[in-house]
């Protein structure tokens, strides 16, 4: 009897919550704010549903002011009472971050004047908690958002292996976000290409799912041929997907391929839209690409004001190569005023950033004395923390700053010894120290050692070595001379524009050299030379036109050329200039 008594009561007191539950449901679209008063007397009567909904309400402003501490109150109150998803949700919000308030024990009313919430540092072990709950009650995106904890959180609750097997209880549970979990995990560990075609089975379960960071990932597998077939078209389909997601690496990957026709018809608008809207997601390289492309120019002229400010927003977000194509910039006057103090600064940001090159080029201005003298201690000791890493670039700079006596007094011998230990890697560092050895800087003179390191530098390709190892052959220092031998590397240097190797091969070509003189060979080689503006060149060039030597005789030829090599301050110019008589209309040779 009293079982009838209580089944009588109270089951019909259920079909009427429920009941009640559904109208305020079906209203919550088009008359939300009562809706919710509806809600908000179900859940203070206990109804689990309409305790996550009034929480729902609260966080996106449906029916109810926005308000995230009371909103995460009722949702944690329906997970305490059972209410898987509320379970989710509320894991979710830890993991984003939630004000203190929200584990306040005081009860708080949407009528009090508040003061404005803080949002709180994300908790993973609070999220973690509220994850399993769902998890254990069989919730798909509870078991998938565990199992990413579990992989992502702090070390104290890391765990892999069991991150893995909810992934896979996700995932048989059809969750698309279980396949992303399994995938990534697959990508994580994969060496061979088996494995990264396991990993892009459950990528493309998630893909398919419309999961962008899966749909991202797909492009760059099918881009790259890894795991599945390379395909250019397919993979720009899954960028352009993936972008629509905001996902901002896909951004970036369509708005190039836009830009140049890569799998997708070339459309320069809307990949430069593209392009703007990962850079202002904070996509460094894609500000960058949008610097070079506005430097460039191409179909419009360059503007390089947007481009500067470009790589600007790319420098900000880390992007080492802007700030050294920003020190270029303003080195070299691309757009605005020459500037090498400015272009030392960005050298000296995106040095810190990381960049060699950069580093290189700041000592490269604090050796021409531009970097201030405090500066240049700081460059000196960048370049020594470097170089104890075995960086032999750095372990050259140092001993140039050495030698020199940037950022530190000089100091000629430990100057050597850093060029020596630089001298097995880096080319310039050969030059160096067959030059000092040749000089006697730094240690006893060593004509012998020096030239072997000349040699080798010249090898090497470097121009200035190859110059200078002819010089050594001409006047046999360190070893034999060798005229024929010296002509070629003479010629090697020329043929890199080396104006200098170019008249030293006409002055060979002149006579008195252990090669065969041929002076229509001298002439052309010193008339290079002179048109690369070789003060000394522009003299033979006067000299041998005012005599008709290898090639007709052209006085006014001749004047013009002893003129720009007056203008070079070579005396003997102005001697031979003035023999020769002042002339009328003498023209200038182009």
């Amino acid at each position: 009897m009293v079982w009838k008594l209580f089944q009588k009561t109270f089951g019909k007191s259920g079909k009427d919550v429920q009941s009640r539950l559904e109208q305020a449901k079906a209203q919550l679209k088009e008359q939300p704010v009562e809706a919710f008063s509806k809600l908000a007397v179900l859940a203070r009567e206990g109804s689990i549903e309409a305790q996550f909904l009034v929480g729902q309400c609260y966080l996106t402003a449906q029916g109810a002011p926005p308000d995230l501490v009371e909103g995460a109150r009722w949702i944690r109150r329906a997970g305490h009472n059972g209410w898987a998803q509320a379970s989710f949700v509320l894991a979710t919000l830890y993991l984003h971050g939630l004000p203190q308030e929200v584990d306040a024990d005081a009860p708080k009313s949407i009528f009090d004047d508040a003061p404005e919430q803080s949002k709180g540092e994300p908790d993973f072990v609070k999220a973690a908690e509220w994850a399993r709950r769902a998890a254990d009650a069989d919730y798909a995106d509870g078991q998938a958002l565990y199992g990413y904890i579990l992989t992502a959180g702090p070390e104290n609750i890391r765990n892999p292996e069991q991150a893995l097997e909810w992934y896979r209880k996700a995932a048989s549970n059809g969750c698309v976000q279980g396949h992303l979990g399994l995938g990534l995990a697959a990508l994580a560990q994969a060496k061979t290409q088996e494995d990264y075609k396991a990993a892009a089975v459950e990528l493309k379960k998630a893909a398919d799912g419309d999961m962008g960071t899966a749909l991202y990932l797909m492009g760059v597998m099918t881009e790259r041929g890894i795991g599945v077939p390379q395909n250019i078209t397919e993979s720009t389909e899954y960028f352009a997907k993936a972008a629509e997601k905001k996902v901002r690496g896909a951004q970036a990957k369509y708005g190039w391929a836009l830009l140049s026709g890569k799998g997708v018809a070339r459309d320069t608008v809307r990949g430069e839209t593209w392009l703007r809207r990962a850079a202002l997601a904070g996509d460094a390289e894609a500000a960058a690409i949008l610097g070079d492309m506005h430097g460039r120019g191409g179909e419009m002229p360059p503007n390089y004001a947007e481009a500067i400010s470009w790589y600007r927003f790319a420098s900000d977000q880390g992007h080492a190569a802007s700030s050294r194509t920003l020190g270029n910039i303003y080195l070299a006057g691309v757009g605005v005023p020459k500037d090498p103090q400015a272009a030392a600064q960005w050298f000296k940001i995106a040095a810190e950033q990381g960049d060699k090159e950069a580093t290189a080029e700041l000592g490269n201005l604090a050796l021409a004395g531009v970097v201030p003298t405090s500066e240049a201690a700081e460059v000196l000791e960048c370049y020594r923390n470097a170089a104890a890493q075995d960086d032999f670039l750095a372990a050259f700079n140092v001993g140039v700053a050495l030698a020199q006596g940037v950022g530190s007094q000089k100091n000629e011998e430990e100057a050597l010894k850093w060029i020596r230990k630089a001298a097995d890697k880096v080319v310039n560092a050969q030059y160096w120290y067959g030059r000092m050895l040749l000089e006697g800087r730094g240690a006893e003179r060593n004509p012998q050692e020096g030239r072997e390191w000349m040699e080798k530098a010249a090898e090497s390709g470097m121009t200035e070595a190859q110059l200078a190892y002819g010089h050594l052959l001409i006047t046999g220092t360190g070893g034999v001379k060798d005229h024929p031998e010296a002509l070629q590397w003479y010629k090697k240097a020329a043929e890199a524009g080396n104006v200098d190797a170019m008249f030293s091969i006409g002055a060979m070509y002149g006579g008195g050299h252990e090669v065969p003189e041929d002076l229509v060979l001298a002439r052309s080689w010193f008339q290079q030379a002179a048109e690369g503006g070789h003060g000394l060149a522009q003299l033979m060039m006067g000299r041998y036109l005012a005599n008709g030597i290898g090639g007709d005789k052209d006085l006014e030829g001749a004047r013009a050329w002893y003129r720009k090599a007056e203008k070079q301050n070579v005396l003997q110019a102005s001697i031979e200039l003035s023999k020769l008589g002042v002339g009328e209309g003498a023209q200038t040779p182009s």
